[in-house]
């Protein structure tokens, strides 16, 4: 197995493990049996499990925020952009093996003895909130009136964690379909 190929099959198997299980949880041997990567090599692409932990979230970051800017972007309306945010919620919470936030869970977890778990959430929540934030402006509202709007998303994301049920997104959307409806351009 080359060194791309070997990475990835461990990133994917390490995040699917700790998505599922929780980080504390998942040993390396564990990764190494269900991403077919030697142990050896495993260290020699992450000498740490936290800076395998690290690689797992930067990678599951990147992809999750892709595929929000992907589907809110389709709509060309910018009030509806930021409606679709919780759209998009909705159809990530109904995916059969949703557990809430990965980095929420990570942070639970390691948050207070792993700076870098710590670092790469705060990174991750910053630029959710920036992202909204250009949404809710170029909708013709408030900058200050987008952490409502956040709040009312990672509020979705914990209560669906908690509850097992995708409809925290729709009532979070329509608290935003008021505020938007309401918030007047300042």
């Amino acid at each position: 197995m080359e060194l791309a190929q070997a990475r990835a099959a461990a990133l994917e198997a390490a995040e699917n493990l700790f998505y599922a299980r929780g980080i504390q949880a998942v040993g390396m041997d564990e990764i190494r049996a269900a991403s077919g990567v030697s142990l050896k090599r495993l260290y020699g692409l992450f000498p740490s499990k936290s800076e395998l932990v690290r690689a797992c979230l930067e990678a599951r970051d990147t992809r999750w925020r892709a595929g929000l800017a992907t589907y809110v972007d389709s709509r060309p309306d910018p009030r509806d952009r930021v409606l679709a945010v919780f759209d998009w919620l909705h159809a990530w919470f109904s995916e059969p093996d949703f557990r809430g936030c990965a980095f929420i869970n990570g942070f639970g977890e390691l948050g207070a003895t792993d700076p870098s778990v710590a670092e790469v959430t705060r990174a991750h929540k910053e630029a959710f909130r920036s992202y909204v934030t250009g949404l809710v402006v170029a909708a013709g509202r408030p900058e200050e009136s987008a952490v409502a709007y956040v709040l009312l998303a990672e509020g979705a994301i914990v209560t669906a964690a908690v509850s097992g049920s995708p409809e925290p997104a729709r009532q979070a959307g329509r608290a935003a379909a008021q505020l938007l409806a309401g918030t007047a351009a300042g």
